[in-house]
């Protein structure tokens, strides 16, 4: 359903805009701002169009529009949990509608009245750290809890970590998509992106159909900065997308906020250098409360050290992992204990979480907050 008071002239009008060639959401917005409907966009003509500084080069496709993927388009809008939302419906994200470039409309599945509710982005690396997914899932429970909805970009790594925080915590979570939203990507978050839908909602400025490509991201990223008060980077190098949303959300007036890591962890240095630039620096949910001038809920500024282990020799490895990565044969010398006895031990912190085995026999510990 679209949801809204479109015709269904209108409806198959604002498909047929949103799918011609090269057009953009800066240029169709420029077009409708003179036009206002899209149907009299379509019928305007050549001069006219060149006239709104439409190039020659874009004509073809105002002139002959898909009709026929505009009419599929619609079918696929037929079900009662997908929505079409137009620039001028008055469920478009007022914070969204603020940004330069803002999609002229938005394809929705789930709770689309989500749109407009106080949003945190949580964004950082696809190959994140244990600590790091679980400082995403961390800050996405203890934020949800205050009454914020969590908005990602359905990757693998820190967004899917921040998505499945806020679930699980019984929080709202928006996942904004590169590709339309008949498919999932990445495919390995089928489930989640069925949970998500249940419990959040989904959302993309591309129709259905079209795939991930490449230039899809930097756009799917301008528009979870849109939707946010303010964007959180767990983890990142120093030149990722991550780093690229946090640039677009301080264009867009947002706040930044940063989780610092260790200086030997690679995927820190990109958290650093938004620190040393002006983002927030933040070492719990409460602190990114303090930082919005919000009053934290109690149920995150209660102390939050980890849990101690029960076993007397897990605690001996927690204690000498400390924060940093160390390598096995470090932590044989250091406990001087039988190798047999400290595979059984690590093995049974990985399987408890609370601790994280890298390539080259390299372990770390999990901070884990309640």
């Amino acid at each position: 359903m679209t949801g809204g008071p479109l015709a269904a002239e209108q409806l198959r009008a604002w498909l047929a805009l949103i799918r011609a060639p090269g057009l953009g959401p800066v240029r169709a917005r420029r077009l409708l701002e003179r036009y206002r409907d899209p149907v009299d966009v379509l019928a305007a003509g050549a001069a006219n169009w060149r006239a709104a500084g439409i190039g020659d080069s874009l004509h073809a496709g105002l002139k002959s529009p898909d009709w026929s993927a505009a009419d599929s388009d619609q079918r696929w809008l037929e079900a009662a949990d997908r929505t079409f939302v137009t620039l001028d419906d008055p469920r478009y994200p007022a914070r969204l509608r603020e940004i330069a470039a803002a999609p002229i409309a938005l394809f929705t599945l789930g709770r689309a009245d989500l749109l407009d509710a106080p949003q945190i982005g949580i964004v950082g690396a696809r190959a994140a750290t244990a600590q790091g997914r679980e400082n995403a899932r961390s800050f996405a429970a203890g934020l949800v809890r205050g009454g914020f909805t969590i908005t990602s970009g359905l990757a693998i790594g820190i967004d899917g970590a921040a998505h499945r925080g806020a679930l699980e915590a019984q929080g709202t979570t928006i996942a904004v998509c590169a590709n339309g939203l008949d498919r999932v990507y990445p495919a390995r978050h089928r489930e989640l992106a069925h949970q998500i839908v249940e419990q959040g909602l989904m959302v993309s400025e591309f129709p259905p159909g079209t795939p991930p490509r490449a230039e899809h991201f930097p756009r799917r990223n301008r528009i979870i900065s849109g939707l946010s008060l303010g964007v959180l980077v767990v983890e990142g190098a120093r030149a990722s997308g991550s780093l690229i949303t946090a640039r677009l959300a301080a264009e867009q007036g947002r706040e930044v906020f940063a989780i610092p890591g260790s200086i030997h962890n690679p995927l820190a240095r990109g958290c650093h250098a938004l620190i040393r630039d002006g983002a927030r620096l933040v070492e719990s949910p409460a602190d990114l409360f303090e930082e919005l001038g919000l009053p934290p809920p109690e149920s995150i500024v209660s102390d939050p050290t980890e849990p101690e282990a029960r076993d007397p020799l897990q605690a001996r490895i927690l204690a000498e992992l400390g924060h940093d990565p160390v390598a096995l044969d470090r932590l044989i010398e250091k406990l001087n204990i039988p190798i047999a006895t400290l595979h059984e031990a690590l093995l049974a912190l990985e399987l408890s979480g609370r601790v994280s085995a890298a390539p080259g026999d390299i372990f770390s510990r999990i901070e884990i907050r309640r």
